[in-house]
């Protein structure tokens, strides 16, 4: 079965029992769940940390191309829509209900 396209609307959340936090030891941001930990690089750990339940594809898209680079948009854009879908795919996160 295939997920359903992400919408500019849909507003993600982290998928217990991830828990997504600052991880000085790592000097990153992690996804840490039972069986062990991964470590993210900037942009992800930017990206997951604007996928609270409120914040939705749109705004987080808009947020990313403005903390980085606007003359970028349209490589931005992609990159976080592969990421989501990426992330939901390994169960990371999930639409907010």
């Amino acid at each position: 079965m295939t997920a359903s396209p992400i919408n500019p609307e849909d507003r993600f959340e982290i998928r217990p029992p991830f828990m997504f936090r600052w991880e000085d030891s790592q000097n990153a941001h992690v996804l840490l769940y039972p069986e062990g930990i991964v470590k993210l690089n900037k942009s992800g750990g930017d990206t997951l940390s604007l996928c609270d339940g409120k914040t939705s594809v749109a705004e987080l898209i808009e947020t990313l191309i403005n903390t980085y680079d606007a003359s970028a948009a349209d490589v931005i854009r992609n990159g976080v829509m592969h990421f989501l879908e990426v992330s939901r795919g390994k169960g990371w996160i999930r639409i907010k209900a």
